[in-house]
């Protein structure tokens, strides 16, 4: 056991949640980019892989507790900032002569769009805050009775506010209203079906001592 009363059996089991939080953040914002058409209703690509992070984010407030959870919100956030501009400065080096279309292509796909980036960054900062505070408010009032109602009463508040937030900052203007609407309510849907689908991984994990002082705070 370390000296922050993690064994190493839970440290390692935030870190393998931490890793797949950060990666699926990433994966979303770059999927984000293509806007797709499912069962005739229009949807931005990283609905596809953004939603198990609500999920993720839950047990790693569960396993390491509130503090830990906002830190690595505030990681995701700047580590898909730092994508956005190292993708924006490769874009700008000068190519290698007869190096292929592939190179004149990298801008064109992986360019940032900073509007995209802008409304990735602040919805998944302000739904995840939002995420962790009633999160926190349930296992507090409940402690380890009804811990699926961790998972759907915060996601209840966060995905909602995620999906306006960020179709809206990402999508308003450019395109038509009613496709605005249509990605807005595609996301709550396909959120709200992963969320009920995630719900026994919450009985999973386990947390730690740590955790415990925190939730009885």
């Amino acid at each position: 056991m370390t000296d922050s009363g993690f064994t190493t059996r839970a440290a390692s089991i935030v870190a393998l949640l931490a890793s797949l939080y950060v990666g699926a953040q990433i994966l979303a914002d770059v999927s984000s980019l293509k806007l797709a058409e499912i069962g005739g209703m229009a949807i931005d690509g990283g609905t596809l892989i953004y939603p198990i992070t609500f999920t993720l984010r839950d047990l790693v407030h569960k396993t390491a507790g509130k503090q830990v959870a906002r830190l690595l919100i505030v990681t995701a956030a700047a580590i898909n900032l730092f994508m956005a501009l190292l993708f924006w400065a490769v874009d700008r080096l000068p190519l290698v002569p007869q190096s292929g279309p592939q190179s004149e292509l990298f801008g064109r796909v992986l360019g940032p769009v900073w509007r995209i980036v802008l409304a990735s960054i602040v919805a998944e900062v302000v739904s995840e805050l939002v995420d962790t505070e009633v999160y926190a408010r349930w296992a507090r009032r409940f402690g380890e009775r009804l811990q699926w109602g961790r998972v759907l009463s915060s996601n209840a508040v966060s995905v909602p506010l995620d999906s306006v937030l960020f179709v809206v900052i990402a999508f308003g203007g450019r395109v038509p209203f009613e496709v605005v609407r249509q990605i807005i309510l595609t996301n709550i849907f396909v959120k709200g079906l992963v969320t009920v689908a995630s719900i026994p991984l919450i009985y999973a994990v386990r947390p730690s001592a740590v955790v415990t002082e925190d939730v009885d705070a």
